[in-house]
Order: structure tokens, then sequence, then C-alpha cells
């Protein structure tokens, strides 16, 4: 039987949350983090490269789970499936945007930080949710507090997750995985440092193993 979009995620524990300027970095960052053994990555469509930089990702590793993040609009979903996306994260709740990719099958991870929000999810039958910005809104205890009413629900938390706290996240039975950055900082990909991101990457890969053994 093969795994569910959520149950591939979280058998990596962490998601890379990539910004990429430059198309041509897309596929030495997709090799770098392949090699250190995260075949996953959510792309942000914050910038230009974006959809080229899935297109290349995932044309040249058509394992690795490549998906799109900060999508606002249906146009950006459309734009970023087509370019090969396998799932999509929105930084918060649109009701337009999680109705249309649910109407497609396609695996959404919407942003929720409040009851409401996690209350609409549960509405329409998804059971993981992005919990964004994270730190900001009182990381593992608010996720746990959430959880309590929403017991069906688990989430993939982003923003302030690093390898200083990613334990504390993990060791949360409520946390499929972890959306972060630290190991592909835009001035390492800037710097064209894809040994370093590979480094750092193994060394993720490593902590999420002593973790959850």
């Amino acid at each position: 039987m093969s795994l569910s979009m959520n149950e591939r995620i979280a058998s990596y524990g962490v998601v890379p949350v990539v910004v990429l300027e430059d198309v041509n970095d897309a596929l030495p960052l997709a090799r770098a983090l392949v090699n250190g053994g995260l075949a996953v990555a959510e792309v942000t469509f914050r910038t230009s490269a974006a959809k080229e930089s899935i297109r290349i990702m995932s044309e040249a590793y058509p394992d690795m789970l490549v998906g799109a993040g900060t999508v606002l609009t249906i146009k950006q979903v459309d734009e970023a499936v087509e370019a090969g996306a396998k799932f999509i994260v929105s930084p918060g709740f649109d009701p337009e945007v999680v109705d249309y990719c649910l109407s497609k099958d396609i695996p959404i991870y919407p942003g929720t930080v409040t009851p409401s929000e996690v209350g609409q999810a549960v509405k329409r039958g998804l059971n993981v949710c992005k919990f964004f910005p994270a730190e900001q809104y009182g990381g593992v205890s608010t996720i746990k507090a959430l959880s309590a009413p929403f017991n069906m629900v688990k989430f993939m938390p982003t923003g302030g997750v690093n390898a200083n706290n990613l334990k504390e996240y993990l060791s949360c039975d409520k946390i499929v995985a972890c959306g972060g950055s630290w190991m592909v900082k835009a001035d390492l990909i800037k710097a064209r440092d894809f040994d370093k991101i590979e480094l750092l990457t193994k060394e993720a890969v490593a902590l999420v193993k002593e973790i959850r053994g």
C-alpha cells in the first residue's frame, strides 16, 4: 500500500522551506537535499523563479516531494501543480484556495493558528494543518492547547523552528513534521554553497532520527 502524502511528509520530520531567486540554483539545491537525506521541499511562491524551479526539481528528481508554499490564489495553485508540485501550502486559511485544492484532490496544508481556522479545516475533512508563524503564536504550547478540542488534527509548524528547538516540536505527538529554512538559508543559496546545505541537511536528518528514534 502506498503511503499518503501526510505519511510521506511525516517520515521526513522536517520540510525544508526554500526561497529561490535564480532558477539555476534549483537543480544543485535539489541534489543537495536528496543527497543529504531530505527528498522533500516546500518552494515558496514568493519569487518569479518559483514555478520554473519546481519544474526543474520535479523533473530531475521525480520521487522527490516538491511542494509549493506561500500559495495565495487559485491561479498559483494551477501554476504550481502544472509545474509538478505534489502539495500546496498556504500561510493562512483561504476557503476558496482550500476548497479548490480539495475539489482537484490536491494535498493542501493551510495555515491555521486559531480554533476557528482549525474548525474550518476539520469541517472540510483536513487532518493536517500548517501552523504559522509557529514561534510568534506560542509554539508547542499553543499546538497542545488547540489539540485538546481538535484531537483529530495534527500540525506542521513553520516559522522560527530551527535545530535548537526542533526537539521540543517533534517530541509532541500532534506534530507531523516541521517546516524550516535553517539548512537552506538564503545566504547559503546565494553563495552557492550547496556542500554546506547538504551537510546541514544530513545534520537535520540525524537530529530527527535522534528525536524520533
